[in-house]
């Protein structure tokens, strides 16, 4: 009996690029799994706007490079996204057409043009953060005697202490928090990879309090919504929000400041760069790759640069004033 040699269809390629690659031989988080379903939900709406196909009548052709070019452009022209947030849909694709390209010999170069298509550059715009008064007063913002603001209190002080990212703030559950004695806390960041942080003893005394109010099940989430499920990550951001517009009343330096949950863990960051602690160290604290990432907030520490300047001295030399000797370089001074 020959075996079968017919070419998968598309729909079929996507259900073993999740279920296959991703789930049974990745393993990949579920956070990566989600963040790629989205892509291809936000795809196939393009394709069946744009094409006029539904998502069961797609088929590899209708994903050239010129029409993944064009849904890419649209991410950003359409929908407002960044070149970042472009080329992290654009990761999802790619790593659908490797698989495609492995899978599928007669889609194979499709799938190499679309590789073939390069990340978008953008410019990193300057780290933001705030300074230890804007803090203080952002962690006191949020009324402590109901609830919600009890909750949101100590979620902004974790934040800050540990220098979280959102995902993994809301994620932790109560058997994450270390028993009483060296208090800490467990993280679970990028690609799996745990990290334990410890907490200062007003971070700790908040969560005790905080603990007593939600129950005792260890797998409960540590911040939970009101039906007992995990806070999202736009429920984070809206309720950081709130906390500043009421914290800029009185802390006038936090006016017109975008504040995001990411603004304090560069804010953390920042802090204990400035208390002299390793970059080694901050890079293990914030869970790091490497510290090349970390080296970002040593160059957006002027205060830093200003001691380092003031360590050198001046070497003098004369005003020496260029002048160009013809129309041709004072076209390329101009320039």
């Amino acid at each position: 009996m020959r075996p079968d040699t017919s070419a998968p269809n598309f729909a079929t390629l996507i259900r073993e690029f999740f279920c296959v690659r991703l789930i049974g031989q990745q393993d990949a988080s579920a956070r990566t799994v989600e963040s790629y379903r989205d892509t291809m939900r936000l795809l196939l709406d393009y394709l069946q706007r744009v094409r006029k196909k539904p998502p069961t009548r797609v088929t590899m052709s209708d994903l050239d490079a010129p029409t993944v070019t064009a849904f890419l452009n649209h991410l950003e022209k359409g929908r407002g996204n960044t070149a970042r947030t472009r080329n992290v849909r654009f990761a999802a694709i790619r790593s659908f057409m490797r698989y495609v390209s492995s899978r599928d010999p007669v889609s194979l170069p499709i799938a190499q043009r679309v590789l073939a298509i390069p990340l978008k550059r953008f410019a990193r715009p300057a780290l933001t953060f705030l300074s230890r008064e804007e803090v203080a007063a952002v962690l006191d913002a949020p009324d402590g005697s109901t609830w919600s603001g009890h909750r949101d209190r100590v979620l902004f002080g974790v934040l800050y202490n540990t220098g979280a990212r959102v995902s993994e703030a809301i994620a932790i559950r109560r058997s994450d928090v270390s028993p009483d004695g060296v208090r800490s806390v467990r993280l679970l960041g990028k690609g799996r990879k745990q990290r334990t942080v410890p907490l200062w003893k007003s971070t700790a005394e908040q969560l005790r309090g905080w603990e007593a109010r939600i129950g005792p099940e260890p797998n409960a989430y540590l911040f939970p919504n009101r039906r007992g499920g995990p806070l999202s990550r736009s429920g984070v951001e809206k309720r950081l929000r709130d906390a500043v517009a009421a914290a800029a009343e009185g802390c006038p330096g936090l006016r017109g400041k975008t504040v995001s949950p990411h603004t304090m863990r560069h804010t953390t960051a920042m802090h204990l760069l400035q208390s002299g602690v390793d970059i080694t160290v901050i890079a293990l604290w914030l869970g790091h790759e490497s510290t090349g990432t970390t080296h970002h907030y040593v160059e957006a520490n002027l205060a830093m640069k200003d001691e380092a300047l003031a360590k050198l001295s001046e070497i003098p030399t004369k005003d020496v004033r260029f002048r160009a000797k013809d129309d041709l370089l004072q076209f390329l001074e101009g320039l």
